[in-house]
């Protein structure tokens, strides 16, 4: 007798049950799918209701089509669609769903009840199934349009329901769903009840800065710059952040193609090489984008739940992309320069070519040869910073004036002193030093000071906060929401005067005065995320320490700011009392020195 396992046909149960951990892994899943099923069907309205964040009862009704009986019963059948009728069928798919699966993979693993009607019906159908064993079929009088009830989900697969986070949790994914059909369909009105009190009433008939008014407040949509792009059947329009405007991830990037919610790396690579030299690397733009090309162009049958897509002219749809979010920046930009009665700057890219409406880099005016400023021997070149967190002033010969006592007696300076020659690609600082030349980049600089001078003002416990003249209330997507909600001690701790508003939305009224002026939205937005990141493997200042590196990030000066030379010393002697000024608090260099002898090696000197 073999020992070998037979191979054997699965069970039609088991299959449905393995085909619903593919399809259906949380609650959010679950919204998902019927929302796509009811978009497709023409809805105008679409109403979700969910009991305990969705774990008890996950409700959807719409006012679409509708189904008669035989189409009702077929809808719960493995494979069964409406959209294909022929394999050529596939490659031109123009609908959200497509594949049959949700349906039955849902009715598999919960108590499922389906309540349809069309318009031109008296009655309308009701089919009612327990964990994919169809229990009843009959007539229901009901509106025109369907309604899914989805109750109890996994009750029949334990080991997947032990999976699921608390209802707070999933509540958050299945508002971080209907948020992203929400933005991609303004003019569908909708509505999401948690148990039984409305989250969102969103009209009809709305434009998309309509929707984002209505979802994030009247302050982000002033920061978004209009996309319009079109050639031929390919159509790119929505908005994008002007590039003041950035994130420490991509969860605000909403993209929409054929008004299917998706992604692909050659998106990702456009939007990139887009902001490359308008923003911090490692920060990321939000975007609200529908990309529109005929249906042969586009695969989406690449990835099981339809979140990525595949372009047949991948090269061409990223060149157009770039074409456009170049040409909304640039007119947004020169828009504002004019405003503000400040030329635009047009700044060279890699291959030479002048990219237009970039905005100006950092500028030191009249740098003619200056008087150098003096330090102190190395064993008294810790000056204390004054109350206000200011470097000691400028003397009329340009000499700063030291303390005699220092904070530090074994801190060493990079240098006796120095002074300022000018700038390299307007922004890197070119200095003298008594031993060679240093070139300083002010943002990493300034990340380093603001840095210690925050690090330092948390361990003393004499860290300040300043009022804002007119707080800020600033509405976050529902998973960012509830990690400030989660972390708003530890943000009082650093700080940050912030309170719940209502909902999503938070009040911040003070901030670390150390820190100068910052966009509230932005701070809680990065914050948050590395507080989540950081707050399990650690605790107490070791806790916080990268939160407060994203502060002093958030903070610094930028490439795009301009500095006096006053400023530039002050910065420079600040950088020189630091206790690492060789680098700023994420490893970046904030010094490149090269010493006389090695210039005397390169000129053959030596």
């Amino acid at each position: 007798m073999s020992s070998h396992p037979v191979i054997q046909i699965l069970p039609d149960p088991i299959i449905n049950k393995i085909a619903a951990g593919e399809v259906v892994d949380r609650p959010a899943s679950v919204v998902k799918e019927l929302m796509e099923n009811a978009i497709d069907a023409g809805a105008r309205n679409i109403h979700v209701s969910v009991i305990d964040g969705g774990l008890k009862l996950i409700s959807i009704a719409d006012d679409g089509h509708g189904m008669d009986r035989d189409n009702a019963l077929l809808s719960i059948e493995r494979h069964a669609t409406s959209k294909i009728r022929h394999v050529d069928d596939i490659e031109n798919v123009a609908t959200l769903g497509f594949r049959g699966e949700a349906l039955a993979a849902i009715a598999s693993v919960s108590r499922f009840t389906l309540t349809t009607r069309r318009a031109e019906d008296l009655s309308g159908t009701e089919i009612r199934i327990n964990g994919g064993r169809i229990e009843d079929v009959g007539e229901a009088g009901c509106p025109p349009g369907t309604r899914f009830d989805i109750r109890q989900l996994f009750f029949n697969v334990p080991a997947r329901r032990k999976f699921l986070k608390a209802a707070a949790t999933e509540l958050n994914h299945i508002r971080q769903v209907f948020l992203l059909y929400a933005l991609g369909r303004p003019d569908i009105g909708l509505r999401l009840t948690s148990d039984e009190r409305d989250l969102y009433r969103l009209d009809a008939d709305s434009q998309i800065e309509d929707r984002i008014r209505q979802l994030y407040g009247p302050d982000l949509v002033r920061d978004l710059c209009a996309v319009s792009w079109t050639n031929g059947p390919w159509r790119i329009h929505g908005l994008a952040s002007h590039p003041r405007l950035h994130r420490a991830d991509k969860a605000e990037q909403y993209i929409y193609v054929n008004g299917r919610p998706a992604s692909a790396p050659v998106l990702g690579y456009a939007i990139s090489e887009s902001y490359a030299d308008r923003i911090p690397r490692g920060r990321h733009p939000i975007l609200f984008l529908f990309i529109e090309v005929p249906p042969g162009d586009v695969d989406v049958n690449v990835h099981p739940t339809k979140k990525e897509v595949r372009f047949r002219r991948a090269g061409p749809l990223r060149d157009a992309l770039m074409a456009a979010l170049t040409a909304a920046l640039a007119a947004r930009i020169t828009e504002t320069a004019a405003v503000a009665g400040t030329p635009t700057r047009d700044r060279a890219t890699p291959d030479g070519s002048a990219r237009p409406g970039a905005e100006p880099f950092m500028r030191v005016p009249d740098l003619p040869v200056l008087p150098a400023f003096d330090y102190p021997v190395p064993e008294r070149t810790m000056v204390p910073l004054s109350p206000s967190g200011s470097a000691p002033s400028a003397s009329p010969s340009g000499a700063f004036a030291a303390s005699a006592t220092a904070a530090q007696p074994n801190h060493r300076a990079p240098w006796h002193w120095c002074r300022i020659l000018g700038q390299i690609a307007d922004f890197f600082v070119v200095l003298e030093t008594d031993e060679g030349m240093i070139l300083m980049d002010p943002q990493a600089a300034h990340e380093r000071v603001l840095f210690e001078r925050f690090m330092r003002s948390l361990k003393g416990r004499t860290l300040d906060t300043q009022g804002l003249l007119t707080p800020e209330t600033v509405t976050l997507p529902p998973l960012k929401a509830a990690l400030v909600r989660k972390h708003l001690a530890v943000l009082q701790e650093i700080g940050v005067g912030v309170s719940e508003f209502g909902g999503d939305t938070f009040l911040v009224e003070a901030l670390p005065s150390v820190l100068g002026e910052l966009s509230a939205a932005a701070l809680l937005a990065d914050v948050t995320e590395e507080l989540e990141l950081v707050g399990k493997q650690a605790s107490g200042l070791a806790a916080i320490r990268d939160t407060v590196v994203q502060m002093a990030v958030r903070a610094a000066v930028r490439s795009t700011t301009q500095l006096s030379r006053e400023e530039l010393e002050r910065l420079i002697s600040d950088l020189a009392m630091t206790a690492m000024p060789y680098t700023s608090p994420r490893g970046r260099p904030t010094l490149v020195f090269t010493s006389i002898q090695e210039l005397n090696r390169k000129f053959g000197r030596a």
